[in-house]
């Protein structure tokens, strides 16, 4: 059962709005089964996860569910999300 790297890391939020940044099959595996829930999509994230970590589906496919899952539960940190700052869009720095 070997981790099998992601093409493109998938970041979610976490606690209080801190990035967390998922590499591999078994990261996103051990993410979904330490979200709090029970959810039809968190139970598919774990089973697609299981199945790549077997090799009964290819890395990407895992990654793929994962990611509707996270985008439902809405802690997917889409392409364009940004860290908030306290400086709002206008300030100057010198």
């Amino acid at each position: 059962m070997l981790s099998k790297p992601f093409e493109k890391p998938i970041s979610v939020w976490v606690g209080l709005g801190f990035p967390r940044q998922l590499n591999t099959v078994v990261d996103a595996y051990q993410f979904a089964q330490e979200w709090c829930g029970n959810s039809p999509e968190q139970k598919a994230a774990i089973r697609a996860c299981k199945a790549a970590l077997t090799g009964e589906i290819d890395a990407e496919t895992a990654r793929g569910v994962f990611v509707v899952f996270a985008r439902k539960k809405d802690i997917l940190m889409e392409d364009s999300s940004v860290p908030v700052t306290t400086a709002g869009p206008h300030a100057h720095h010198v």
